[in-house]
């Protein structure tokens, strides 16, 4: 392995160096994974180059990671830290067909509802969900059973319309708070939702 091929994150995870108009991440700065139980069903929504999936994985060996552009390469990060991910190819929605830009590539990917992932999953414990707007797309009763939310929030023109029903199932059935000042300054994003469902509920 050469080292200008590949990227080693202070917590000793290896990725593949991606070229810088990939939009590539490479560490978790604004979602919150310390209480990611061994038994939880992670799933992870727009993993990316595998992030957030691969320091799941370290804490669960049941994990979900979507990814509608740069699948090859979470894939090969995957295998090179020797974690238990399985990766599908896609995106959040409504189960149409869309194109979908991400680092200058565009791809034209089935989308489903998160219902749908949860069922290929056989649960979730715990959403972190990176979508670029189709957070929107998601039915309330879908999180029925999500223990913990970690959620990039959108407005248009990036996401929307605001699901106002979504927004109202989590104020009720969670603790949560929302951090204004996301890791990175893009346009459209409202905030990053931390969500844990609260007990009885």
């Amino acid at each position: 392995m050469h080292p200008e091929s590949h990227v080693i994150t202070p917590d000793g995870i290896t990725f593949r160096r991606m070229p810088d108009g990939a939009d590539a991440v490479y560490v978790v700065g604004e979602y919150y994974y310390d209480d990611i139980r061994s038994s939880d069903i992670v799933i992870d929504i727009g993993a990316n180059i595998g992030a957030f999936c691969i320091r799941a994985a370290r804490r669960s060996k049941h994990v979900l990671a979507v990814e509608p552009v740069l699948g090859a390469a979470l894939r090969e990060n995957i295998r090179t830290n020797g974690v238990n991910v399985t990766v599908i190819d896609g995106a959040l929605g409504d189960g149409r067909l869309e194109r979908i830009t991400w680092g200058g590539e565009t791809v034209t990917v089935a989308t489903r509802p998160l219902a749908e992932f949860i069922s290929m999953a056989g649960g979730c414990d715990f959403l972190k969900c990176d979508c670029e707007g189709a957070e929107w797309s998601i039915r309330p009763e879908d999180l029925d059973g999500v223990r913990r939310i970690e959620m990039e929030l959108h407005m248009p023109p990036i996401g929307g319309p605001v699901n106002r029903a979504l927004l109202d199932y989590i104020g009720k059935y969670y603790d949560f708070t929302i951090d204004r000042t996301p890791g990175y300054d893009v346009k459209g994003v409202l905030g990053v939702l931390h969500a844990t469902r609260k007990s009885g509920r």
